[in-house]
């Protein structure tokens, strides 16, 4: 089973380039913190914007930093099916632990259509974590839909930002005791515990991996007082890395810790100055920043 604070990393660029130092140092400092996994590639870490090779290279770096010691999840979200069974492929040949796999996006399948592209997945043999972001994607995996790929071996749980977190039951009901429930947004992560959830896919935790660490452990010890104090802590951290596209705000923040370069690719671009203002304040507050 995943589970705690699984940070859905950022990709360091420097001159248009994969900035690997700074990522390898990245992910260290990742470890250093307690985060509980690593999820590389994903749409925080501007996925679409990534050659193949450098896909690799980043998933080579996080498998040989986290030796073994935490998990390691892939993103494989594509609009084409055969792509996306290409990237579990080459994400189970490199020694990854797990595929994250958002919900075709644009071509908006039927929920038959839903069940076949996961299931295509499934059958790479590398356990799959479904993705289901509908105010992205478009189409919402249904109940039903995540039952029918729940009987299948490989798909082991689900990353949910639909911010419906009465869902979390009904998903825990069909899923089983084994089947991983991971909030996709930091703002009802402590909800999503709450509701028998048992981690988050962080944005938040590129920025302050130790508390997003801790308040995991608090949720999976139950001490939902620790974690309501870490929760409220973080909140304005929460807004701040929203306050403009993701993952703007947040390379902005790791820059001015000292992290890495302040660089997106388009057709993003950095943060405007609210956001950065509102990331300055987050930061001083936490004393992540400004000592």
């Amino acid at each position: 089973m995943f589970y705690g604070s699984l940070t859905a990393l950022v990709t360091p660029f420097k001159g248009n380039m994969l900035d690997e130092k700074a990522l390898r140092a990245f992910v260290r400092w990742q470890l250093n913190e307690g985060t509980h996994g690593l999820v590389p590639c994903g749409t925080t870490g501007e996925a679409p914007v990534l050659s193949e090779g450098e896909r690799r290279r980043i998933t080579e770096i996080c498998i040989e930093e986290a030796a073994g010691n935490i998990p390691v999840i892939v993103g494989a979200g594509s609009n084409v099916t055969d792509k996306s069974c290409a990237m579990a492929a080459k994400a189970k040949v490199l020694g990854a632990d797990a595929v994250l796999v958002a919900s075709p996006y644009y071509n908006k399948p039927s929920q038959e259509g839903l069940y076949a592209h996961f299931a295509a997945i499934a059958e790479i043999g590398i356990p799959v974590i479904l993705y289901n972001i509908p105010g992205r994607s478009v189409v919402d995996i249904s109940l039903q839909t995540l039952q029918r790929l729940a009987q299948l071996e490989m798909v082991v749980g689900i990353k949910d930002a639909t911010t419906d977190i009465g869902r979390v039951a009904d998903q825990r009901a069909i899923g089983g005791a084994e089947f991983s429930h991971l909030s996709g947004d930091d703002f009802t992560a402590l909800g999503f515990a709450a509701h028998g959830g048992q981690g988050c896919i962080s944005v938040t935790s590129n920025v302050a991996p130790k508390l997003c660490a801790q308040l995991q452990n608090a949720l999976r010890e139950k001490d939902f007082t620790r974690a309501c104090t870490i929760n409220d802590a973080l909140q304005p951290l929460h807004h701040a890395l929203f306050a403009d596209a993701s993952p703007a705000p947040a390379k902005f923040a790791l820059r001015v810790m000292g992290m890495m370069e302040n660089e997106l690719r388009l057709p993003l671009t950095p943060a405007n100055e609210s956001a950065q203002s509102a990331v300055k304040q987050a930061l001083e507050a936490l004393e992540l920043w400004g000592k």
